[in-house]
């Protein structure tokens, strides 16, 4: 059983246990298929090439879905984030080998609140380059 964080244990700076995963070309085909985004852009690299891409790139909601694991894993209950935003930054490029291109993901505690809520800001990166701008997520504690 994962443990439920507490309010009033929580403090500003705080890191939160992060990992890395990977993205395979796989990956993206099984995204393009459960979420219904064929674009190109994620599954053909000729076509990816042809647009100025470097190769195929991962979908964006695919990335900021792997990001908020950080969250979800700490506080325990997916059901205690309120609200979770992100910009996508810069592209997750996926080469065409068998392991793929691996993100690195973590998470710190950027705000307290009196409401029992904490700011969590995200991040994720990719050979040294951040991929998510203002990536934050609002949890409600126990």
């Amino acid at each position: 059983m994962t443990a439920v964080i507490m309010a009033g244990t929580v403090h500003v700076g705080d890191e939160l246990p992060g990992f890395v995963m990977s993205f395979t070309r796989a990956d993206l085909e099984a995204y393009a298929l459960a979420s219904g985004d064929m674009n190109p852009i994620h599954r053909d690299q000729s076509f990816a090439l042809s647009v100025g891409l470097p190769d195929v790139i991962a979908h964006g909601m695919l990335t900021m879905g792997r990001a908020i694991k950080v969250v979800t894993d700490w506080v325990g209950d997916p059901t205690a984030v309120t609200e979770y935003s992100v910009r996508m930054t810069r592209p997750v490029v996926v080469p065409d080998t068998p392991d793929g291109v691996m993100v690195t993901f973590a998470g710190k505690v950027a705000a307290v609140n009196n409401d029992g809520t904490v700011r969590i800001d995200l991040t994720a990166t990719f050979e040294e380059q951040t991929v998510l701008g203002q990536a934050r997520a609002t949890v409600r504690l126990a």
